[in-house]
């Protein structure tokens, strides 16, 4: 049984897109791309710098992109919804729903526009961010999290959970016995009431929309539940965006599904890094560049058999 799952923001790092320039067609659909989300994927992918690519605006499409171009190279080799189930983190839901053919390419990122628009906004209102807290008591973890006046705004199992909140309650956070506080590049504090205001013109822009339903099971981040309605995908999508991952849940049922390998799209080696300590014993695979591609084959080969 595979898995396919599609990393959130913050797994881009600078030029990951420039080697996959090289093979044909990926330019083409990513120019293509780029004019539905309104930014430029070939430059930001192959040579805006850190700074540039931290900013949500671009770095949701740019994300969503990346694994729309991964799964398109890869189509065909898992599609038996009997042994291939889907799964993304935060904006990833989105990569997910695109491969899954909940909405094309062109209207996935069409949707994530307006998402990180929204997002990219409502975090320049108030100055928040995020810091993942990992290791110790998970209890403890999301007692000093309340305490501080933070949001646990993704459980990502396997020991980790990511706060969420003003720059000033963050800065205040203390680690609980056997735990560390590592802050983390994004822009905002995602997943929580500070993005409230991005919800109503996404929620306008998904009623313009008509989803199909997935054609392979798609497990969703609120609760690790696979849904079968596109247009329920698309509420959840909407309402994610005030609401906490529980990537901890996904794996869980990951987990239940008796999968043995997870394979996680471009830009990979976050979420394969959760897995290796929350599904000890499942085979994964990180998807980096286009080197890794024949063994992604034979790993879909293997575990969707």
């Amino acid at each position: 049984m595979l898995a396919i799952v599609c990393p959130g923001q913050g797994s881009q790092t600078p030029g990951f897109l420039a080697p996959w320039l090289e093979m044909d067609g990926t330019r083409e659909l990513l120019e293509e791309l780029s004019d539905a989300a309104g930014v430029d994927l070939v430059r930001h992918g192959t040579v805006s710098d850190e700074e540039t690519i931290k900013d949500t605006a671009v770095a949701q499409p740019l994300i969503v992109a990346a694994g729309l171009v991964a799964g398109s190279i890869l189509e065909g080799d898992a599609s038996d919804p009997a042994t291939t189930v889907l799964a993304g983190h935060s904006v990833g839901e989105i990569t997910a729903s695109g491969l899954a053919g909940v909405l094309s390419p062109a209207e996935s990122l069409a949707l994530v526009r307006v998402r990180a628009t929204g997002m990219a906004e409502a975090a320049a209102a108030t100055p928040t961010g995020m810091a993942a807290v990992v290791g110790g008591d998970q209890e403890e973890v999301l007692a000093a999290i309340e305490a501080a006046g933070l949001t646990p705004a993704n459980v990502n199992g396997a020991g980790q959970v990511v706060a969420a909140g003003t720059l000033e309650a963050l800065a205040d956070l203390s680690a609980p016995a056997r735990a560390r506080v590592i802050p983390l590049k994004v822009a905002g504090a995602f997943h929580t009431e500070h993005m409230s205001p991005a919800v109503d013109a996404l929620a306008a822009h998904v009623r313009t929309l008509s989803p199909a339903d997935p054609r392979l099971p798609l497990l969703s981040n609120r609760d690790g539940a696979a849904v079968a309605s596109g247009a329920e995908v698309l509420e959840r999508i909407v309402d994610q965006v005030t609401r906490p991952v529980r990537w901890d849940r996904c794996m869980d049922a990951l987990a239940e599904r008796g999968v043995t390998g997870v394979l996680e799209l471009l830009p990979g080696g976050t979420l394969t890094g959760l897995a290796k300590r929350g599904l000890k014993g499942t085979a994964t695979l990180a998807l980096k560049s286009p080197e890794d591609l024949d063994a992604a084959r034979a790993f879909l080969a293997e575990h969707s058999a």
